[in-house]
């Protein structure tokens, strides 16, 4: 990587790791308790006024589920190489396989949520910023989006502000829940064309 690559990807590297944090639902709080970084630092690396150390790098992409690659937005993209991605698993049991890389702009993840034997409590609700859209392609999502509950399957899809509180649980009994969110952390949107 030259001087100039270096200095991209340390100048990219504020969205990322508030990409990373939002894309989790997490607050700055729970990434502080969680990883011990105070969070006069965290908000500091998120805003760009700091550079992340090497250390606070591993602990971050420990708690975000990432390689540093994919946190570094340095990881080679899906196919390329002999390794591809392959799904991560979540402490919720969540798949999740990430289908562009943390660069900023629209990013595109796959979830899977595992079966469940009965019909689950209502879904954690986060609030963030940005802009999401939810695609089922398998089985039936319970999304809890404020006050309103919702029931997509495959097929059905569901866009929302990122500010009014959100989460999602397999609607279960039955099988998996297999679904894509687009997802645009600065309030990015999709653009239909016909």
């Amino acid at each position: 990587m030259t001087d100039d690559g270096v200095a991209g990807t340390l100048a990219a590297m504020a969205s990322r790791l508030r990409a990373a944090r939002e894309h989790r639902g997490d607050t700055l709080s729970d990434v502080s308790r969680a990883t011990g970084i105070s969070l006069s630092t965290l908000s500091r690396m998120e805003t760009g006024r700091r550079r992340p150390t090497l250390e606070v790098l591993l602990r971050l992409a420990s708690a975000y589920g990432l390689s540093l690659d994919e946190l570094a937005g340095t990881s080679p993209a899906p196919g390329a190489g002999a390794r591809g991605r392959t799904p991560r698993s979540r402490g919720d049991d969540k798949a999740v396989l990430p289908l562009t890389r943390y660069v900023g702009g629209l990013h595109v993840h796959k979830h899977v949520l595992p079966p469940v034997d009965e019909p689950p409590p209502r879904p954690r609700q986060t609030v963030h910023d940005g802009h999401e859209w939810l695609c089922v392609l398998y089985g039936r999502l319970w999304l809890a989006l404020g006050e309103q509950d919702l029931v997509l399957s495959a097929g059905e899809v569901a866009e929302f502000d990122t500010r009014t509180a959100h989460g999602v649980a397999n609607a279960g009994p039955g099988g998996p829940v297999e679904y894509l969110i687009v997802f645009g952390p600065q309030g990015e949107r999709l653009r239909p064309r016909t």
